[in-house]
Formats: structure tokens, sequence, C-alpha cells
């Protein structure tokens, strides 16, 4: 079994450079620190092939990546899509990507749903369609409504994301009402299984656009410590029974707190990643 582990995006995390790099050599100086990334641009844009192309050439050849599904795909900016549309978009968004599927690099889809993504039946039928749609590809699914964890629907839940072969997003968030979901230590892909960490700031998860352009500063401020760490260490233990991969995201940003709590993980598990990037003048002592 193989345990990755990063952190979402690589623009950010001030612990992992030095003041004098380009903002466009902090993938190759970040990629000789962790094996995976978290991409979360494509989330906001689509991103041109030539991007995906740039940052394939920055990255070992054992590096991969975690592409975020672009928002209109899955409802964040309440868009209507007709179902042609929606298909349309889907294809320009695989083509996107397909540098990154063509080079073997591509650990997963993140499809993240927003918190009224709850559970019904066109929302199940929507799930359904993009497995149909992305029909040979890794999709990872996280879902921001309780709904869907709820008893009554737990059970079905885990064994539809099975029977889909979704790929289970296991998270450490906040437990803050309908809008956070629990710690469901149970993998639903033969192969692969990914955890994200968001912190556990319950005061700050709540907040959204309409209270600021701050709001993500506050909502994702949290800094892990030893024990809650080593709680996820006895956590990774059992999970290794059931999966063949996981990886691992630090998404507690917000204070610079996710590269020092992904180190940190990695040295507690006694991980030693080969093949990474070659650290420039040894500058980084981690």
């Amino acid at each position: 079994m193989a345990i990755k582990i990063g952190v979402t995006g690589w623009g950010d995390h001030d612990l992992l450079y030095d003041d004098r790099i380009a903002a466009g050599d902090k993938l190759s100086a970040y990629a000789s620190h962790f094996p995976v990334v978290e991409v979360d641009t494509a989330f906001y844009a689509i991103q041109p092939e030539k991007n995906y192309r740039k940052w394939l050439s920055q990255t070992p050849e054992n590096f991969s990546f975690v592409i975020k599904a672009y928002q209109k795909l899955t409802g964040h900016d309440r868009s209507k899509l007709t179902v042609p549309e929606a298909k349309a978009l889907m294809e320009e968004y695989r083509e996107s990507i397909q540098p990154v599927i063509d080079a073997g690099k591509l650990n997963a889809i993140l499809f993240q749903f927003p918190p009224w993504f709850d559970v019904r039946k066109a929302h199940i039928q929507k799930l359904k369609t993009i497995r149909e749609w992305l029909p040979d590809l890794p999709l990872a699914l996280e879902f921001r409504n309780q709904s869907w964890f709820d008893p009554q629907y737990k059970r079905q839940t885990l064994d539809f994301m099975k029977e889909e072969k979704w790929i289970h997003t296991i998270v450490d968030e906040p437990q803050a009402g309908e809008n956070s979901v629990p710690t469901i230590l149970e993998p639903t892909h033969p192969d692969k299984t990914l955890i994200r960490f968001h912190g556990r700031n319950v005061h700050g998860w709540n907040r959204n656009g309409r209270e600021g352009k701050d709001w993500r500063a506050v909502r994702f401020l949290y800094r892990y410590n030893e024990k809650e760490l080593e709680e996820w260490v006895e956590n990774l233990m059992k999970l290794e029974q059931q999966t063949k991969d996981i990886t691992i995201f630090f998404n507690n940003n917000s204070d610079g707190d996710a590269a020092a709590n992904a180190k940190q993980l990695i040295d507690m598990l006694g991980i030693t990643y080969e093949n990474l990037n070659p650290r420039q003048m040894d500058l980084f002592n981690f």
C-alpha cells in the first residue's frame, strides 16, 4: 500500500519556498517535498492544456495530480445547464486534462459538491450521469451535505459509491451542522481512497462568500496538534487493510499550516519519498 501526502495548490505555502523563488518555479520546488498535489485552480476555470503540459514538465515521473472538477460541473455557481450543455462542458474539461491522463499522472478527479447538494433522486442521477460520461477515469466524491450520511441513508450512500466506482473522499472537518459531514473510515473503491484535512474551526466553517472576501481565511484557519494527528495514524493503520492506495491533502492553509501539518504527518508515519525533484542548494531542512 502507498500513502501519498500533499497539500492543496502549490502557490501559497511559504514554508516550502525561498523568498527569491519565482511563482512559475514553485511547482518544481513543491515537487521536491511532496509526491502529489491538488489542482484547485481547475475548480475556478477550465485550464488550458498548455498549463497542464507545463506542470507535467515541472514534476518527476512518479508525481501525480488530483484535479478538482470545474465548479459549473458541480453546481457551485448554481447555473442551470441543460444536459447537452453539461455534456459539452464535461467534454471540454476532459480535453483540458488529457495531457495528464496521457502522462499517467492523473491520481483522480475530485468532484466536491456544494452544501446544498443533498441526498435526493435528481442528485443521485447526476452522479450516475457523471460516471457514465467519464467511465474510464478515477473519480473522487466529496459531499458537503450531512444528509448523505444520515443513519437512514449512510449504508445506501456507501454502497452506491461502491457500485458506481466512486472514490470515497474521507474528510476531517468541523462538525458544524448540515453543511458538514462526519469522518467515515470506509473506502468505496478497490484501488484508491482520498482523505482531505480541512481543519476543525467550527466557528468559521459556515462562513460563506456573502460575509466578505476573507471568509476562506477564517474557515480554514486551523493547525492540527500532535494528538489529533496521532489519531489519524491509527485511522490510517485501519484503512490500509481496506484499500490499496491512500492520497492525503491538507487544506488548512489560512495561516500557512497545511504544509507544516503535512510534513508532520509524513514524519509520524516514517515515510520517505523517493524520486522527488532535487532540492535546490540545500536550502530546506525538513
